[in-house]
């Protein structure tokens, strides 16, 4: 019984998040061999079953955007995870109530974990209506 609660923890770890994510992404940018052919193709979400509309406040990107603005941004995101981010500011150690450290945590590990699972997704999408729009199906 142990094993089975550990393989779910870790399923679920924010590490195997980010890979997740970066696997669908380096997945997209092998299959995406022309990256102009997105230009102008614009986003259906309406075929995404786990997207959320823009009036729930949960759109994934620009109402605007195309699939190669799209495509730009995942890879500009799985860029920035491999390489850092430029540190901004620094805040203060008197900003930050030390008894709150743990709940800031919990809940940016919560919010993190939410939007690679939504960016995860969205580069499988790309990756699939990509090869639609050149024919490859599958």
């Amino acid at each position: 019984m142990m094993q089975i609660s550990e393989s779910y923890n870790q399923k679920n770890s924010l590490f195997n998040a980010m890979n997740r994510f970066i696997g669908a992404v380096n997945n997209m940018d092998q299959t995406v061999m022309v990256p102009s052919l997105l230009r102008d193709v614009p986003l259906d979400d309406a075929e995404d079953p786990k997207a959320e509309s823009p009036a729930n406040g949960g759109a994934y990107f620009h109402q605007d955007a195309d699939m190669y603005s799209s495509y730009v941004l995942l890879k500009s995101i799985r860029n920035d995870m491999e390489w850092g981010v430029l540190q901004g500011e620094k805040v203060g150690a008197a900003e930050v109530d030390e008894d709150d450290l743990e709940k800031q945590f919990h809940f940016h590990l919560k919010g993190l974990h939410t939007v690679l699972s939504k960016l995860t997704c969205k580069a499988n999408t790309l990756t699939t209506r990509y090869k639609e729009e050149i024919g490859c199906g599958n």
